[in-house]
């Protein structure tokens, strides 16, 4: 007897959008169907070799398996970003009591910290838009989009919408939660860690390790030495005090290829008509967004973090030093559209790890001066980077904390200069508009991924200090909420299956 078809259960797995013919936009879905096992059968024999049906085992899963009492001395995390929120998620849930720092402040005494920053241009250097409860991520567009291709995934997905985050990101391509959403989703996991036995130590800076005969002892912080024996050191890409510290414990450090350029900003009107045409505007599309690259020889010019509807916004963690970000609330329902245009930059730029941090805070020092030095933000149009002149006029820069028309000859050598100008005019070419005149150049983003690697094996453990566990941006191992999010939960399943 055949099943009941009534029994058959569909769910949209994946939804996209094909804008590649603009007079003919489609909606693309993947819906995952789960039917009884005879009619399952029939179905796939009668569609066998067609690309548009295929068998799926079960979606994979993580095993939460817990111990029966935590061990006798907690596993430390540092940071609280994506990668040491779900490292802390997972631990507690598993029963090993994590204690968890953060430099920072908790979400809501950060938001009115970094409002008063954008405001009166005081800094706040230790709770601010890179370090505090949620990390870089929870001032930003929440975008979850990742190149990884991990089970672990689904995972972090679906604990994000448990605690309020919305049900589309389970499928579509693109998913992003949106600044507003993500700092109530940031606040909840923290009560449930802390509800389940972990610890979380706002305010409480890691600086530095002890380590004997190549085992992990002690962790150092500005408010005393704890003992451990397992640290998971999830800093992110701006602790530069922290590298520094750690580097004078005896933990191994080298340089990594990041990227440094502006934002750019066009009208979302103007993104939107070039991506869609004659449906711009049309109710069921979703505000456009774009990813546009280029190389010449060893370089790479591309845009990155774009921020549809979203701001740009200063994200400065030292004193003296000007860098931008950009930040887009759920919605996506502001005037402009923002993304990252940079250059990539090698070892052959800067060296050495610690060159590398210098590369950036010279970069950053430049734009703070040009600026004014008071986190004002040097500006320029398209039309005048590129020499072609372009008056200020439709787009108007969205930069918080003010700001100050420059010629960014004081920030840029001249090769990275002439990778962004590369840049802007190749991207015209592909997208209509992106090299318009009166769009705004805003310096300078140099935080788009970490200078440096803390070296580890296989693993996850660092190659000179067993019980230290690299993870995330800030280790050179993630590139996005996401990708950070799934390398913290492989490090605390490394961690538990070494306790």
């Amino acid at each position: 007897m055949i099943g009941n078809p009534s029994d058959a259960k569909a769910v949209i797995s994946r939804r996209s959008i094909d804008a590649r013919r603009r007079g003919n936009i489609q909606f693309v879905y993947s819906v995952v169907v789960s039917l009884p096992n005879d009619i399952e059968w029939q179905i796939i024999s009668r569609t066998a070799g067609s690309n548009q049906v295929r068998l799926l085992a079960e979606l994979p899963s993580i095993d939460i398996e817990s111990v029966d009492s935590p061990p006798e001395i907690h596993p430390i995390i540092a940071g609280f970003g994506p990668a040491g929120m779900f490292a802390g998620l997972l631990l507690a849930r598993c029963g090993y009591n994590p204690i968890i720092l953060d430099r920072g402040a908790d979400i809501s005494t950060r938001v009115e910290r970094v409002e008063h920053f954008w405001n009166t241009g005081k800094l706040d250097t230790e709770t601010n838009v890179q370090f505090g409860e949620g990390g870089a991520g929870a001032f930003s567009d929440g975008k979850l989009i990742t190149r990884i291709s991990d089970s672990r995934c689904r995972f972090v997905l679906e604990e994000l919408v448990a605690r309020g985050a919305p049900e589309e990101i389970l499928y579509e391509a693109k998913p992003h939660i949106g600044t507003d959403k993500l700092r109530a989703v940031v606040r909840e996991i923290r009560r449930e860690i802390l509800s389940l036995g972990g610890k979380i130590l706002f305010n409480t800076r890691l600086e530095g390790v002890r380590h004997k005969n190549g085992k992990l002892s002690a962790v150092i912080t500005n408010n005393g030495d704890i003992q451990a024996n397992s640290l998971l050191l999830a800093i992110g890409h701006s602790a530069r005090d922290t590298f520094a510290a750690l580097a004078g414990s005896g933990v191994p450090m080298e340089p990594k290829p990041f990227s440094v350029g502006v934002r750019i900003e066009h009208l979302q009107a103007d993104i939107d008509k070039a991506l869609y045409g004659e449906f711009a505007g049309h109710p069921l599309l979703p505000p456009g967004e774009y990813q546009l690259s280029q190389r010449r020889g060893e370089r790479a010019v591309y845009t990155f973090c774009m921020c549809p509807g979203g701001v740009v916004v200063p994200s400065a963690s030292e004193q003296n030093g000007l860098v931008t970000n950009g930040m887009s609330e759920h919605a996506r329902d502001g005037k402009n559209a923002n993304s990252a245009l940079v250059v990539s930059v090698s070892p052959a730029d800067f060296g050495d790890a610690e060159g590398a941090i210098s590369f950036q805070r010279k970069l950053e020092g430049s734009a703070f001066t040009l600026g004014g030095s008071n986190y004002r933000a040097p500006i320029q149009t398209v039309g005048d980077f590129l020499g072609k002149g372009g008056k200020f006029g439709r787009v108007q820069p969205s930069y918080r904390a003010g700001v100050v028309s420059a010629s960014f000859a004081g920030i840029f050598e001249r090769e990275i200069a002439d990778m962004l100008k590369l840049g802007i005019t190749a991207f015209g070419r592909k997208l209509a508009g992106f090299d318009c005149p009166d769009a705004i150049l805003t310096a300078v983003e140099s935080r788009t991924s970490s200078p440096i690697r803390i070296p580890r094996g296989l693993d996850m453990q660092c190659t000179e200090i067993r019980g230290l566990y690299p993870c995330g941006e800030g280790a050179g191992y993630a590139g996005g909420i996401m990708s950070a999010a799934v390398d913290g939960i492989s490090a605390a399943q490394a961690l538990m299956g070494a306790i």
